[in-house]
């Protein structure tokens, strides 16, 4: 078992821990350290070594190396770089955007980004080969050109059916993203990870032996993880619209309506930015499934009640 999940096992088994965890984790600071720096950090925890800077040393393996492969991950796509490069995306496909076209193009540039980091960040347990199936890649891009749609959904109802109310105006840029975000986050990462659930995952047992591999496993891995991206996104469409209803009531925004604007991405940026280590702690990184809900085969073979997997991000 890689010392990235023997550390989640030994850490991270709260909600508060894990949250704790995905703070240092996040810090892009780390983004900063070279390949070569990670890789001594990975290999100084695989060998158990303790240090003075031995928190700092496991914080840039977790943030940095791929749990299953071993492999460092691409800049843009390692958890530290995930809040400085979607921000920018979700708060302009959030914005009024005067023609279809432009929804369109700002949702098609977050949708490709969440589908490329959702597929790096896999687990990718039990695949023999590192680059992309073609069932995978056709996947992916399926996922972003129907996210996309899906994502513009509110803009091309007001625009291609010519709605004038104000009202259903505001419906649909405010109430409607909220579970259209969730819906959408969800789907999504549940399509690009359904390899896992067909092929199975990696599971181990409480003393970190190789049990085999699990579709049950593999379902309950990628579940999670696209309710917790769900979770994300459905959050920060919900902060604005709430926020925005009760500053309505003060009289300073009754007095200076052009304010609400500026407030609202303020708050789509700042609950963005919060949900992210909340949503990534919602479960954890070390996954656990009890051996009657694994294959039988495997249940002859697990030593005890519980069975461990990589549930990825």
């Amino acid at each position: 078992m890689d010392p990235n999940l023997l550390f989640w096992k030994s850490e991270g088994q709260s909600f508060f821990s894990r949250f704790k965890i995905w703070v240092n984790i996040l810090d892009p600071t780390s983004l900063l350290s070279s390949d070569a720096t990670i890789k001594r950090a990975h290999g100084l925890l695989r060998g158990g070594q303790k240090l003075d800077e031995w928190e700092e040393t496991v914080t840039l393996s977790l943030s940095s190396v791929h749990a299953d492969s071993g492999d460092v991950l691409p800049l843009m796509l390692r958890p530290a770089a995930f809040l400085s490069t979607s921000a920018p995306l979700v708060i302009a496909s959030f914005l009024p955007h005067t023609n279809v076209k432009y929804a369109l193009l700002w949702q098609f540039f977050l949708q490709s980004y969440q589908t490329r980091f959702t597929l790096a960040n896999r687990n990718s347990s039990s695949e023999k080969s590192k680059t992309l199936s073609s069932r995978q890649l056709l996947l992916s891009a399926g996922t972003v050109c129907y996210a996309t749609c899906a994502g513009s959904l509110p803009q091309i109802m007001i625009y291609k059916l010519g709605v004038s109310s104000e009202v259903i105006k505001a419906v649909l840029r405010t109430m409607l993203p909220i579970p259209l975000s969730a819906a959408v986050a969800f789907i999504s990462v549940y399509t690009v990870r359904s390899e896992e659930s067909q092929t199975g995952i990696k599971v181990f047992d409480s003393n970190e032996n190789l049990v085999g591999l699990s579709k049950a496993a593999g379902q309950k891995a990628v579940k999670e993880t696209a309710l917790s991206r769900a979770a994300l996104f459905g959050t920060t469409a919900a902060v604005p619209s709430l926020l925005i209803t009760l500053l309505w009531r003060t009289r300073v925004i009754q007095k200076s309506s052009v304010l609400i604007a500026p407030l609202r991405y303020m708050s789509v940026a700042i609950g963005f930015g919060l949900m992210i280590p909340v949503s990534f702690s919602l479960f954890p990184q070390l996954g656990t499934i009890k051996k009657e809900n694994v294959e039988k085969n495997l249940q002859e073979a697990a030593c005890d009640g519980l069975l461990y997997y990589h549930r990825g991000l």
